[in-house]
Order: C-alpha cells, then sequence, then structure tokens
C-alpha cells in the first residue's frame, strides 16, 4: 500500500471516530436536559433555580432578571447550593457550557434539568445588568 492510501485510510478513521463522539455527545445532552424556548422558559421560571454558568464578568455586564451566577468552572464544587428537589434552569451564550453543566448535575443526581434553547444571545425577555461607577 502507498503512503497515500495508509493516510486516506488514518484520515476516514479519525473523521468517522469524530462523527461518533459527536453522536456520543448529542445524546447525553439530550438526555441529560430538556431544551426550553423562550416562552417556556419565562412561563415556569419564577418556581425553577435559574442558573446563569458564564464567567462572573460575563454575567455582570447582563444576566436574566433573577438569576444567580454559577460559572461552569466552578460549578462541580458549588453544585451543593442547588436543590434537587426543584427545577434548575440553565443557560449560557449560546448552548454548549449549558450542556455541559446538565450532564454534570445530572451525575451528581439532578433530574429535573433545563436549557434556554437559544442562550443568553436569543433572550427577549427581562434583564439587569450591574451598574458600574467611573
Amino acid at each position: 500500500m502507498s503512503n497515500w492510501t495508509i493516510a486516506t485510510i488514518i484520515l476516514w478513521v479519525l473523521i468517522i471516530a469524530y462523527a461518533g463522539w459527536e453522536l456520543v455527545q448529542y445524546f447525553r445532552r439530550k438526555k441529560a436536559a430538556t431544551p426550553l424556548e423562550n416562552e417556556a422558559f419565562k412561563k415556569d421560571m419564577r418556581r425553577a433555580q435559574i442558573i446563569d454558568v458564564r464567567e462572573k464578568d460575563t454575567f455582570n455586564a447582563g444576566h436574566i432578571l433573577g438569576a444567580r451566577n454559577i460559572p461552569y468552572s466552578q460549578l462541580k464544587q458549588r453544585a451543593g447550593e442547588l436543590r434537587k428537589d426543584q427545577p434548575v434552569y440553565l443557560y449560557d451564550d449560546k448552548k454548549t457550557f449549558s450542556y455541559r453543566a446538565a450532564i454534570l448535575l445530572k451525575k451528581q443526581g439532578y433530574t429535573d434539568l433545563y436549557v434556554l434553547k437559544n442562550g443568553y444571545s436569543g433572550w427577549d425577555g427581562k434583564i439587569k445588568r450591574k451598574k458600574t461607577f467611573n
């Protein structure tokens, strides 16, 4: 076999492995949390724990009114701050860290997990910004 044939085979194996990994992650995310549109999120947010998993500076720049900031980077240590008997609504800028957070919380025994479908960037509800004094 030529070097090109071996390289092509290796490349295809890597592509198939990556596609398989992405497929597994897709089903893990889907199993961990339910995605919610803005309207459904707004409707039930008063009875839920709203958690912004973005970093503190981003949270302070603007966040959903009523949300608490527990950055994804700290969630493993701070998960005990959340109640397991109430729904947990997660969001970030897109959805990446929200679903990772949901997977982490699922492993720790949380069951009622939801993710804002379009993230904070797609949010059309009330927000709060931290006032800065110059």
